[in-house]
């Protein structure tokens, strides 16, 4: 490298001379490399030296803010500098560049705001995306832009992606299949051991028992992985006072600052040990001197959004065989190491290959509010390696109109450009804005970035005591958060109005969060929220007690979601503050209990009933509506079709089964998707499901058939089936085909079988003797009577002796009677 210091051999190296000639022959490759191997350090400062750069920079995109000042002050002591002169770096709470930076280590939602400010990317050379593999919204979106901006202004912009696991033909193929080099082998070798854990034991107690026994039988210091910041806590406390005094045991996860964390990575003194207790921050691009044994605990937390509650829920789950071998490639960066995965070998192979891409669970507002900027309204636009789900995409739009961010076409609005110019979450975003428009953006800039960086305030559920303890809480990362805070005030805008002080957290997220103001409803700590969801706060929390309160962040499944962060609100600043959403109107409404229809006046929220006046039973329309909305929650089985009009229903079902249209289906789902063409238009003075009369049901019924097709009713699928006798028997219908159950004595003399619907449909003949039971099933009687009648005669003329069995049954004469006496 020419006027800098030569870069040290690793792995990687032998990779460089080959990614340097793809480069310099086209605008993309792809750089799979191990663990160890050096690619986030190397490659960058190889690439300085690279003809086509000339004075471009490099941007590096790393996952993490704890990598991004990890590689750039590796890179930056490789050079013999400090961070900010040639290698710098681009964060969110942090930003050290200069006139001189060439090399930018930046993280990826960084790195999508500025392409989307710039899309011409003016200055830069190249963009490295660096561990591609764990597959992130914002490096999704980001390659997406950047492949975008390649294509249309910048042909010579070079795109590399990287990997230590990397699913590399669809990458590829993304990219225009560019070159694939390959960097073989890891800096030292490492040992595997597996570890059974058993069942049952809580994670920290085997994660404990492992590391005291590998920090009693092997050298160097040791990186534990667990799921999350409570485990690693609780592994903490069984550790303390059992190392040494030359051991350190140090957290490492993403609520910790920024001193905290630099402190996790590096080397332990001469002469000590340390154990890092991380989560998957610790996976990638980060080298901790004098780690040589790794304890994984195969759990990882991931977040998972559901469009259907539209919250965002951490799942604990097993990592993936990628990221299972990242962990281990932890413990041979600097020397031979061991890694100890506390699950069974054979398990490995069950793992899932990759982590799942974020895009697949994520909330996409904020990804949709940054395509409509860029001018793109549907995802499938972009060259995605994944397309988001469709209900999460339409979740997102349905959120974003509610904020007034995105018009009825999906166009940004003037209020959307807005709040998409901050670096916040679109609700939060709303939230800030509204508030500067009334003089207090600097309280809403605080409580938004508050609730974006985990940690700050501590972590009550009440936010106004968060609030108090952040105002007052010292140290690097609170004070640079403070002055976020006050940058995203600023950029907000103001309106001149001076705010009169003192808003209350729940009056500044109701303009965030207006469909999760809740109602307290069903006891202290339960709460309805205007969204119609229930949500469930300790009892022995102080909000528990609140009448109403505006929820911030909440987890769990639908029916048993638990508040993380809420603020308490008064029904007057609700009612003040979302005025336009608040509705009065009557309603009919169905009654469970009583299975009645119930009429009353109400003043509502969304789904929440702030006061409710119960007025006189109702009936019409509306009063049927609420019925058939009551048999859709009750299911059909709660009206009582009798036997005529069950038997009515089984007729027209068996027609649609065998002839089709114009014949209804009538099936529970079927007849439940369409009340409202036959349930609705009869019950106009029925109050309660109770009082639905047959007649009602049966004429719906008729309803859904053509009226020229009623008339048909009868020929096609009879009630009855008139015997030779002159006797009537009904003909059942609740089957494939259509069955008469009947004695054989009244089908005597009878040559034809018996049919509907015109004859084309034959009757299933359950035949009975005189005592009912059945003794034979025919389709075809004249071949019963030439057939199998014989052997039935002889087995029936025993039994029953008094009645008439004759040979030929076809010639004989129809009875419902015993023979005369003395015969």
């Amino acid at each position: 490298m020419t006027g800098r210091p030569a870069l040290p051999h690793l792995p990687v190296s032998a990779a460089l001379g080959p990614l340097g000639a793809a480069l310099a022959a086209g605008a993309c490759a792809v750089l799979s490399a191990p663990p160890g191997a050096g690619k986030t350090t190397l490659v960058p400062l190889f690439l300085l030296d690279a003809p086509w750069r000339g004075d471009g920079r490099i941007i590096l995109l790393e996952p993490r803010r704890l990598a991004a000042r990890a590689a750039a002050n590796r890179m930056a002591d490789l050079l013999g500098e400090r961070v900010g002169e040639t290698v710098g770096y681009r964060m969110r709470l942090d930003s050290r560049v200069s006139a001189r930076t060439r090399i930018e280590v930046v993280t990826e939602g960084v790195f999508a705001r500025m392409i989307l400010d710039d899309p011409e990317l003016a200055g830069v050379a190249a963009v490295l995306f660096d561990e591609f593999h764990e597959r992130s919204l914002d490096a999704d979106f980001g390659l997406a832009l950047a492949l975008d901006v390649q294509a249309a202004l910048r042909e010579d912009l070079r795109i590399l992606v990287m990997s230590a696991t990397l699913d590399v033909e669809r990458v590829a193929a993304l990219l225009g299949d560019p070159p694939v080099i390959a960097s073989e082998g890891r800096s030292f070798p490492v040992e595997i051991v597996h570890r059974d854990r058993p069942a049952g034991e809580r994670i920290e107690e085997s994660m404990a028992r492992a590391i005291l026994e590998a920090h009693r039988g092997e050298t160097g210091s040791i990186l534990a992985f667990l799921p999350g910041q409570g485990e690693i806590l609780r592994t903490a406390e069984r550790l303390t006072g059992r190392v040494g005094a030359d051991t350190a045991i140090v957290p490492l996860y993403g609520n910790l600052g920024q001193r905290e964390q630099d402190a996790a990575i590096r080397p332990a003194a001469p002469g000590t040990r340390k154990i890092v207790l991380a989560t998957s921050i610790a996976e990638t691009s980060i080298t901790i001197d004098g780690v040589r044994i790794v304890v994984d605990s195969g759990l990882q937390r991931l977040p998972v959004f559901e469009a259907a509650t539209g919250i965002t829920r951490l799942e604990t789950v097993r990592v993936s065989r990628a990221s299972a071998d990242q962990r281990a490639g932890r413990a041979g960066r600097t020397e031979p190491g061991i890694a100890i995965r506390l699950w069974h070998a054979g398990q490995t192979a069950a793992l899932p290959a990759f982590t799942p891409p974020q895009i697949l669970s994520s909330d996409l507002s904020g990804f949709l509010l940054d395509l409509a900027h860029w001018g793109v309204s549907d995802p499938a636009a972009l060259r995605l390696v994944d397309q988001p789900p469709a209900a999460a995409v339409e979740e997102a739009r349905n959120l974003l109109r509610l904020l007034g961010a995105l018009d009825g076409a999906g166009a940004l609005t003037p209020l959307g450009r807005r709040i998409r110019d901050l670096a916040l979450p679109p609700r939060l975003a709303a939230m800030v804005i509204r508030a500067a428009d009334e003089g207090d953006g600097g309280a809403a800039a605080r409580l938004a970035v508050l609730l974006t960086e985990q940690g700050l305030g501590g972590t009550a559920i009440d936010l106004e005591e968060r609030l108090r303890r952040f105002g007052s809480e010292r140290g690097e990362r609170a004070e640079a958060a403070r002055r976020l805070a006050a940058r995203m005030a600023e950029g907000a805008g103001r309106s001149g109005k001076r705010g009169a002080g003192g808003t209350t957290a729940g009056a500044l997220l109701l303009h965030a969060f207006p469909d999760r103001v809740a109602l307290q409803r069903g006891g202290r700590g339960r709460f309805v929220m205007a969204n119609g969801r229930g949500a469930e706060l300790p009892e022995t929390e102080r909000l528990a007690g609140s009448a109403m309160i505006v929820v911030a962040d909440l987890t769990g499944q639908a029916g048993r979601q638990r508040i993380l962060a809420a603020a308490e609100i008064d029904r007057a600043t609700v009612e003040k503050e979302l005025a336009g959403d608040i509705v009065r109107e009557e309603q009919c409404v169905f009654d469970r209990a009583s299975r009645q229809v119930r009429a009353r006046r109400v003043v509502r929220l969304g789904a929440m009933i702030l006061e409710e006046t119960p007025l006189p039973r109702p009936a019409g329309p509306a009063a049927a509506r609420a019925l058939a909305e009551g048999v859709r929650q009750l299911g059909l089985q709660a009206l009582s079709f009798g036997k005529e009009t069950a038997q009515l229903r089984d007729r027209i079902g068996f027609l649609h089964r065998s002839i089709g249209a114009p014949w209804p289906d009538v099936s529970d789902e079927a007849l439940l998707a369409r009340l409202a063409d036959w349930f609705e238009p009869f019950q106009a003075e029925t109050r309660g499901l109770d009082d639905v009369s047959q007649a009602s049901l049966r004429d719906g019924l008729m309803a859904l058939a053509p009226h020229a097709a009623q008339r048909e009713l009868a020929r096609l699928a009879p009630t009855h089936f008139e015997a030779p006798t002159g006797q009537r028997h009904p003909i059942r219908y609740d089957g494939d085909e259509p069955v008469l159950s009947i004695r054989v004595q009244e089908l005597y003399g009878l040559k034809n079988h018996p049919a509907i619907g015109g004859g084309r449909l034959p009757l299933l003949l359950e035949l009975t003797s005189p005592a009912h039971r059945p003794i034979q099933t025919t389709r075809d009687l004249p071949s019963f009577w030439a057939g199998s009648w014989r052997d039935v005669r002889a087995d029936m003329r025993g039994r029953y002796p008094k009645h008439p069995w004759p040979e030929d049954p076809a010639a004989a004469s129809p009875t419902t009677r015993a023979k005369p006496r003395g015969t």
